[in-house]
Order: C-alpha cells, then sequence, then structure tokens
C-alpha cells in the first residue's frame, strides 16, 4: 500500500487535525480507501485535495460550497490547476458579493455606534426599517421585559 498514507500523516502533511479529516471524510469531501475497522487510509492526492478544501475555505466559502464545486470532478478526482483556475472564476461573484455587504456595514458601523442602543430606530445593522418598532420602547433586543403595551 506505498500508494496510500495514513490518517495521521495526511494531518501531519496538510496541518488539518484528523477529527477534521474524518469530518470532511463523513461529508464526502475526500474518501478513504480500504477495509471499513481498519486504519484509516488515503490516496497520496488527497494531501492536494485537503490543501484544496483549505484554500477555499480561507476565501470564505463554506464545506457545502466547497462540496459542490469538487462534486462537479469526476470520481473524487484531485483539482488540477486549470480545475481551479475555472472554479475560482465561478466563485468571484460570490465573493465580490460578500465584499459589497462587508463594504455596507463598515459604512453604516457609525450610524451603529451613534444610537449607542438606547434606541434601535435607526440602527441598520440590527433593526433595520424599524422592525422592532412595534415592540414597544427602548433597546428591544436587549431588554428581558416584555414590551409595554
Amino acid at each position: 500500500m506505498n500508494d496510500t498514507i495514513t490518517i495521521g500523516y495526511l494531518a501531519k502533511r496538510s496541518g488539518v487535525a484528523a477529527s477534521a479529516l474524518r469530518f470532511y471524510e463523513s461529508r464526502g469531501l475526500i474518501r478513504s480507501v480500504g477495509e471499513p475497522g481498519k486504519t484509516r487510509r488515503f490516496r497520496r492526492d488527497a494531501l492536494r485535495r485537503v490543501s484544496f478544501i483549505r484554500a477555499a475555505q480561507t476565501l470564505g466559502l463554506n464545506l457545502q460550497e466547497i462540496g459542490e464545486a469538487l462534486a462537479r470532478l469526476p470520481q473524487q478526482r484531485t483539482p488540477t490547476v486549470d480545475d481551479w483556475a475555472r472554479l475560482s472564476m465561478a466563485w468571484k461573484p460570490l465573493l465580490q458579493a460578500r465584499i459589497d455587504a462587508l463594504t455596507r456595514l463598515r459604512d453604516q458601523l457609525d450610524d451603529c455606534i451613534g444610537c449607542g442602543c438606547l434606541s434601535l430606530q435607526k440602527c441598520k445593522l440590527f433593526n433595520p426599517d424599524d422592525a422592532a418598532g412595534g415592540q414597544g420602547c427602548g433597546a428591544r433586543f436587549l431588554l428581558d421585559e416584555p414590551a409595554a403595551e
């Protein structure tokens, strides 16, 4: 079995805990080979697949999004440079939407700090369009008591 590596070796080389590797396996992102009940072994190319997963996570993608991308590769094939280019191109609109949302959040922080959480009428973060205004006066999200009628 020279073409396979143990989960411990994969964990050491990838910098990913064995528990995370088992979780990735349970989600179908990587696949072990060999007999059930014995030490998990992986094909050597699993190291590149785990690196792909970590790189995608660094971009802010969740495991479902990563799994969907990897599912486009035939037979759990390890992503190539061309695969990465194609997949990363598809992620650019998603990343841009997240950047835009974070930019809006950053630009609205002054309003949030300005309200001091005493009145959430104008809080664009926690109370857009004053949805909590119908619940009564004051910081409705911070009070344990029911709203006054």
